[in-house]
């Protein structure tokens, strides 16, 4: 297991890569570049050992044509499921040349003389153009395309460049991942009945309506994405973490972020820390609470740690009972290919490009986080929607992911320099709101949430906020990636999670250590925040205070926002 999550966190892409990728368009990475010089320089240099690799593809080719060779597609390998690729000589003999090939390219990388960052440049280079080069991917040469053909009479084709032309046309630039009209906003997603009781220009906070006769005293407000909109803790009735909730007894708030333009550009940390706060006294007005669970998701879950720290940082940290993170990266030292694939030039240039703009869009991210992993988010759907003319799936988590959000120039310099300097891993390494931040100084109890095979937010990095925080820290690891381990409702006979009380500062010892629990991890975060949530107590009837009526039902009006 620890082998495969070391692979897991190799692979996966920091938030500083991802939102300089984003500015600059990620097509910066597919071109060859100086490390590939590097690569063919060190492959000349060794003359010998790169003829040993390319005479042992020659004679791989030579098994593959006489019918002798071995060489299949890895177990799981969903490209090549058809029995055709097998039952077809020639089909069969392309798909092996192809692997054989790939097998090579892989070879050669390894045996150059390259440090990390070139070596990491030049693969995810290769793994692309390999991944590209997929017979699966070619019209007709797929005998699943060839059979769309036939009985379509052509149409299959037809439609599927139609669909291409028209993906082409717009941002994000890659193909369609999920069919968006079966959903509703506050229907079938975002559907947990509640209502919006404070907005500012930044941000709509919505009270849920309780599920149950008593709750918890202390509320839990939550802090959002500010690269996605809230609902991916609030996607379809049975998968919503926000239902689950007020089922079982919680006073839930969530932030809405509004989605900014041009307008805004200058809102940075300061801004959204602060609307935080605003946010934070609407919640004790209405709940009557002195205290409140502080929680955060990804970036919302860095803004949400600030928040803490200011709070500490100003001596008022007792209105806060708790803080929770879910798959959150504070500490982006060795983040995956942090080092390979962004530097200090790359991220002030990416800088420059948002700040001309005026945000960062959501469709550029979009595109950047579908080609993190090309062969199930591109490729996958490059058959389905081109190749075989079809619609794609209506999938509730595609469909949250499609409806992406800006990020304002303000904000995107700040993570980006937050992120390159790991400056919040020092304590006064940023000033927010006039106050040095300490993450140590948050002493509160805190719950920290990720997930194994996530391949944006790596664990082990989520893992290092309990060497950061003050408190007493709870880490929880999910068996699932980024969105899965937030959408992880009961029921699943597949979902497990592992705890250790040892909190040590490498997280494979904490993992090799960890027990192993079947089930969801809400229900574990359900035990730990009744402990430090107070008493039971009558559900209120109604929504917000004489102060703070009832604004609109949820979803609100922010999340509607294009």
């Amino acid at each position: 297991m620890s082998t495969t999550s070391s692979q897991l966190a190799d692979d996966a892409t920091p938030l500083d890569v991802l939102l300089v990728d984003a500015a600059l368009t990620p097509a910066r990475r597919f071109l060859p570049d100086r490390s590939t010089a590097k690569w063919a320089a060190s492959l000349a240099r060794r003359p010998r050992n790169t003829a040993r690799r390319l005479g042992g593809l020659g004679a791989e080719a030579g098994r593959i044509v006489a019918g002798t060779s071995t060489v299949t597609p890895r177990r799981g390998d969903r490209r090549f499921t058809d029995a055709a690729w097998t039952d077809n000589p020639l089909l069969e003999r392309l798909v092996q040349l192809y692997l054989a090939g790939g097998h090579t390219l892989d070879q050669l990388v390894t045996d150059a003389d390259l440090d990390p960052r070139d070596r990491k440049r030049v693969g995810f280079l290769l793994e692309n153009l390999v991944e590209a080069l997929a017979p699966s991917n070619f019209p007709l040469v797929n005998p699943a395309s060839a059979k769309a053909v036939i009985d379509t009479a052509g149409l299959s084709l037809v439609r599927g460049g139609s669909q291409l032309v028209k993906d082409l046309a717009s941002s994000p630039r890659i193909p369609e991942m999920v069919d968006t009209s079966g959903f509703v906003l506050g229907e079938n997603v975002a559907a947990t009945p509640g209502a919006v009781v404070f907005h500012n220009e930044v941000l709509e906070l919505i009270q849920y309506q309780p599920q149950s006769e008593e709750v918890y005293e202390v509320p839990v407000l939550v802090v959002p994405p500010t690269i996605n909109k809230f609902y991916a803790i609030d996607l379809a009735p049975g998968r919503s973490l926000v239902e689950y909730s007020v089922q079982h007894g919680r006073q839930m708030f969530v932030i809405s972020w509004r989605n900014p333009d041009a307008r805004h550009a200058d809102w940075n940390i300061d801004t959204y820390v602060r609307a935080i706060l605003d946010a934070l006294d609407a919640v004790e007005e209405i709940s009557g609470s002195a205290t409140t669970v502080l929680g955060g998701i990804c970036s919302g879950g860095i803004l949400a740690s600030i928040a803490a720290a200011y709070l500490a940082g100003i001596g008022r940290q007792d209105r806060l009972a708790a803080v929770c993170l879910a798959v959150t990266v504070i500490d982006n030292h060795d983040a995956g290919t942090v080092s390979a694939l962004t530097d200090p030039r790359l991220a002030t240039l990416a800088k420059q490009r948002s700040a001309r703009k005026g945000y960062l869009d959501g469709r550029a991210l979009a595109e950047v986080f579908a080609w993190l992993r090309p062969g199930d988010l591109i490729w996958n759907y490059w058959v389905n929607n081109y190749l075989l003319g079809r619609r794609p799936p209506a999938f509730d988590i595609l469909f949250w992911n499609s409806d992406t959000t800006r990020m304002t120039a303000g904000l995107h310099a700040d993570f980006v320099d937050i992120a390159v300097d790991n400056s919040l891993t020092r304590p006064q390494g940023i000033t927010v709101l006039g106050v040095p931040i300490d993450l140590g100084r948050i002493t509160v109890d805190s719950y920290v949430a990720a997930g194994i095979a996530d391949h944006i937010t790596p664990w082990e990095n989520c893992y290092r906020t309990t060497q950061l925080f003050g408190g007493t820290t709870r880490f929880v690891l999910s068996t699932s990636g980024h969105i899965a381990a937030l959408v992880n409702p009961p029921g699943n006979p597949k979902a497990t999670y592992h705890t250790n009380n040892d909190e040590t500062a490498d997280p494979k010892a904490w993992l090799n250590g960890a027990e192993t629990h079947q089930g969801t991890w809400w229900a574990d975060i359900g035990e730990w925040l009744n402990a430090r949530c107070g008493e039971l107590v009558p559900a209120p009837t109604d929504l917000g205070s004489v102060r703070l009526p009832v604004l609109a039902g949820a979803p609100g009006t922010y999340v509607m926002d294009k």
